[in-house]
């Protein structure tokens, strides 16, 4: 008797605690158990982003698989959809192509909802050519400094001459010409050589 007693209170024992222990346990760990941090803003998620050619575009139509579909923007700034033909996408933002794109299907569609997204943005580039480690085009990030699209491609190569590099830049059909004193910029002289950039320009280091 005292051994069956005794494999009872064990039992009870178990069957009393280990439910409980198990959960505080598992509720322990989710508390401890470090959460994944969001994933950062991407520049197709910017409202002011300024379409422009070569970007890549996602037009959803909902309920119309016909129309929803992933274009290219050519380089006269346009887009084809069908029932649309051509739209012009380059000089607005993916909000006012939205709209535009709204607007004009009311006359095919009863109340289109339309959904823009820019899927890659291949216009927003700068050129890097001559004496650094990587020439070539690189993304321009928001706010890109001289100095700092030089160090993304790579740096000043050995036989660069860094008080002569030149940002050519097309405004209004004209090319105009910025110079750039890498040594005095990073000296603290002349800051205001090292200007921020903008798509298109070319960064030439002799």
């Amino acid at each position: 008797m005292t051994r069956i007693l005794l494999w009872a209170m064990v039992f009870a024992l178990f069957v009393g605690t280990s439910p409980g222990a198990m959960a505080q346990g598992a509720k322990d760990s989710a508390a401890t158990t470090p959460q994944s941090p969001a994933p950062p803003n991407s520049a197709t998620e910017d409202p002011d982003y300024v379409i422009g050619a070569d970007d890549q575009l996602d037009i959803s139509v909902w309920k119309e698989p016909e129309i929803t579909r992933r274009v290219p923007v050519r380089t006269d700034g346009k887009i084809s959809i069908p029932l649309l033909n051509d739209i012009q996408a380059a000089g607005l933002t993916p909000m006012q192509l939205q709209a535009q794109i709204t607007e004009k299907l009311k006359k095919f569609l009863t109340e289109p909802q339309v959904t823009v997204t820019v899927m890659a943005t291949n216009s927003r580039r700068v050129y890097i050519m001559g004496e650094v480690g990587r020439p070539g085009p690189i993304g321009l990030l928001s706010n890109m400094t001289v100095l700092q699209a030089i160090t993304t491609a790579g740096g000043l190569g050995q036989f660069a001459n860094s008080s002569k590099i030149r940002i050519l830049r097309t405004e209004g059909g004209k090319q105009v010409v910025f110079s750039f004193n890498y040594k005095d910029v990073l000296a603290g002289k002349n800051p205001e050589q090292n200007i921020m950039l903008k798509p298109g320009d070319s960064i030439v280091v002799p």
